[in-house]
């Protein structure tokens, strides 16, 4: 079966590789893809906000499966597009994706269905917003309620901070943004808590800690994550039950009251506090790089668990994780998350030898004239599992160190409450 891939990222790099190991897979298109998922499919650069174009190199390529890597395009409805075309599209449909697609839509879920999350108000103005943020407590949370990226969200310890994040927001800093969201900071650690489903069915598919920080000891900027450990140090199967009855179940039944499934990918973004969860956000999508950490330690065929979700068969289908310890470093240009050079040649590469427990997903990179250029802020992703956390974060940083790339940073306390 030929199967189409869309995304350019690390994440849909570590999918193609999983995909690839299955032997009913014949041929891999990757949409656009890099540098990384040209070594191990066909690249195709198309525009991916016309979905028409997309069909067009879906039904030219004989393209049965499609696998939806990032948010946008769930959120702009390609799933609801190929409805009634003979091709299968692994991720939730249009109003599912939702869930991510708008934070408010997600928090008036959580108030009709009891689902434990911060308190929270929503506001229409900046002028309503500023006088409520006037006699606030802080820390708060102030979030757009649209896609971001991954970076729409401010922890705000005063007055003045959130003035600037609300300004910032209804400014347009993350598109036009109609609403804008004020949540109560909860205290405890975060968790990122994976299943997935078929739109009858779900299975457990593993969980991580991200590291967003773009600074060391979890400092700075916000980003779209610096690297993450799976499993999380705060898994254990009481806390498992707890999510699954207090949050993932009710979420998927107001789905269905909706009137629609949820199939894909459900990421549950966590606070975990006394061994209680209270949700912070969703994702309907494979997170990155939780997913870049994840897949290498999966057991079972990836493609199968895919198609058999399209089918409605997850049941029965098998789901199984090692016991390794995952860790994910990823390597970012100089100058992110702010501005930072682009199409820097990555030298060194090809030459780097890895283990058998070792893994280098490419991020944001592009080829030209046989070179390897970095093309975006998160650059190259580097894995190790093993069977303790130091011994796979020691592996990462010394192929990092081989690759000797001056042009590059990473955080090298990548995992440091499983590990210092």
């Amino acid at each position: 079966m030929n199967v189409g891939i869309i995304g350019s990222g690390g994440r849909e790099h570590a999918i193609c590789l999983s995909i690839k190991k299955s032997k009913k897979v014949n041929k891999i298109y990757c949409i656009p893809g890099n540098a990384g998922t040209s070594k191990i499919a066909e690249n195709v650069n198309i525009n991916l906000d016309n979905f028409d174009e997309v069909k067009d190199l879906v039904l030219s390529k004989k393209i049965e499966l499609i696998v939806v890597g990032p948010e946008k395009p769930l959120v702009d409805g390609i799933v609801d597009f190929f409805q009634g075309l003979n091709v299968k599209v692994f991720g939730p449909n249009k109003l599912a994706s939702q869930l991510e697609g708008s934070k408010i839509f997600t928090k008036k879920i959580c108030e009709k269905y009891k689902i434990p999350t911060a308190n929270f108000k929503i506001f229409e103005n900046l002028n309503d917003a500023k006088e409520y943020l006037t006699n606030s407590k802080y820390p708060l949370v102030i979030k757009s309620d649209g896609l971001a990226a991954g970076k729409g969200v401010y922890i705000c310890k005063n007055y003045a901070e959130s003035e600037i994040a609300a300004k910032e927001i209804f400014g347009g800093k993350f598109g036009i943004t109609k609403e804008l969201l004020v949540e109560e900071f909860l205290s405890g650690e975060e968790m990122s808590y994976f299943v997935i489903c078929d739109g009858k069915d779900y299975k457990f598919f593993g969980t991580a800690q991200d590291h967003k920080r773009v600074g060391e000891g979890d400092k700075g900027k916000n980003t779209g994550g610096m690297g993450c450990y799976s499993p999380s140090r705060l898994f254990n199967s009481k806390l498992a039950e707890k999510i699954n009855m207090k949050i993932v179940n009710p979420t998927l039944n107001a789905i269905n009251d909706l009137g629609t499934t949820y199939k894909g990918f459900l990421y549950v973004g966590l606070m975990i506090k006394d061994n209680e969860p209270y949700l912070v956000e969703f994702n309907v999508r494979m997170g990155d790089p939780e997913c870049q950490t994840i897949l290498p330690i999966l057991q079972s065929d990836l493609f199968e668990i895919f198609y058999s979700c399209c089918l409605k068969s997850l049941n029965k289908t098998e789901v199984k994780l090692s016991n390794k310890k995952s860790i994910c470093i990823v390597l970012c240009s100089i100058g992110y998350p702010e501005e930072y050079k682009k199409d820097v040649e990555i030298q060194n590469l090809d030459n780097l030898v890895l283990k058998e427990n070792e893994n280098i997903f490419h991020a944001g990179t592009r080829s030209k004239n046989n070179m390897i250029l970095a093309s975006g802020g998160r650059v190259l992703n580097f894995v190790s599992k093993s069977n303790n956390f130091k011994k796979s974060r020691e592996d990462i940083i010394n192929l990092i160190n081989k690759l000797d790339w001056k042009e590059g940073f990473f955080r090298r306390d990548i995992g440091y409450k499983v590990i210092d």
